[in-house]
């Protein structure tokens, strides 16, 4: 049996996606549902049982799953990087992802988690994803801190030469609608364009970037859930590893994928950045990809601008998911 947390979000429903397209069914979906449209992504998944994540450890501690477990892919976290509970970030984030840890290890199963590169903080420290360097990392949010924490405890106890994990960058893609506001630009993006015909995009308050010049790197979740896959297939493959396009591009080359993905002439307004986020901006990241292309060969890449092209006009345009 495979275990996926986080099943029925977006990472975790596009990989489950993969499993069944390669004839895994046998999979415990691990999730909290709640009254969101989340449930959604799970139509069309073959998958054996779901648990609520607050039933799940129990059952795994108290009761056993009575079935053979292979792997856990530990996909499950509050990803927003805007929560002001820290002492839920903590419990939800670190806490339980270190059980889940431990009880995989423990029981001599694959573990796959992931991380996220708003553990770089500012990127002053580069991105680089080598171990030695984890304790120089600030996150800029109790997110990228709450994940860094679980990187360090992993590294710490000896434990990331016997696990896989993932500092994902920005992904996008399909399944990502039930996030509201912590969707991908592109996402918000075909809905701005579609509703209005134009797009806001935060002005830049350093004399370093241009409005909308800011660099992000960008990654088609089918991109990451190919990884993820080919982290499956080889349990080898362990250690800590950044999981992007190695490429930065800016919000002004997104938005133009955009436009051009609908048909529409580019039309984009600069808006004041939100106070909350002055001080906690990324303005650059860049995946180094050295150390993957090492251990597992380079990924095959989609473009952004075929990336996006897909994403609008094979899934936001119908409606459909992943």
């Amino acid at each position: 049996m495979i275990i996926v947390t986080g099943g029925a979000g977006f990472i975790g429903s596009c990989l489950i996606a993969k499993l069944n397209q390669m004839g895994l069914t046998d999979i415990l979906v691990v999730d909290h549902l709640g009254e969101g449209d989340k449930w959604k992504n799970l139509r069309g998944k073959r998958f054996s049982d779901y648990l609520d994540k607050d039933e799940f450890l129990d059952a795994l501690f108290e009761e056993g799953l009575g079935q053979a477990v292979e792997t856990v892919f530990h996909l499950g976290a509050c990803s927003s990087t805007t929560e002001r509970d820290a002492g839920y970030l903590m419990r939800n984030n670190f806490q339980y992802s270190r059980a889940l840890c431990q009880w995989s290890l423990d029981s001599g199963v694959q573990f796959i988690y992931a991380s996220s590169a708003a553990t770089y903080g500012d990127g002053s420290q580069g991105y680089g994803d080598d171990e030695a360097g984890l304790d120089r990392l600030k996150p800029l949010n109790m997110y990228g801190f709450s994940k860094q924490l679980f990187d360090l405890w992993a590294r710490d106890q000896g434990l990331l030469s016997r696990v896989a994990g993932f500092k994902f960058f920005n992904v996008y893609g399909p399944n990502e609608g039930h996030k509201g506001e912590m969707r991908s630009m592109v996402a918000k993006a075909w809905e701005q364009v579609r509703a209005t015909g134009r797009l806001q995009l935060f002005k830049s308050d350093r004399p370093d970037f241009g409005d909308g010049e800011q660099k992000r790197d960008f990654i088609y979740v089918k991109d990451v859930v190919e990884a993820l896959w080919t982290a499956y297939k080889n349990p080898d493959i362990r250690g800590l590893y950044n999981m992007g396009s190695g490429q930065a591009r800016t919000w002004n080359e997104l938005a133009r994928a955009v436009f051009k993905a609908l048909g529409k002439p580019e039309a984009i307004d600069y808006v004041e950045m939100p106070s909350q986020l002055k001080g906690k901006y990324q303005y650059f990241t860049q995946a180094d990809m050295r150390k993957w292309n090492a251990s597992a060969g380079e990924l095959k890449l989609t473009s952004l601008e075929d990336a996006v092209k897909d994403y609008v006009q094979g899934y936001l345009e119908k409606g459909a998911s992943l």
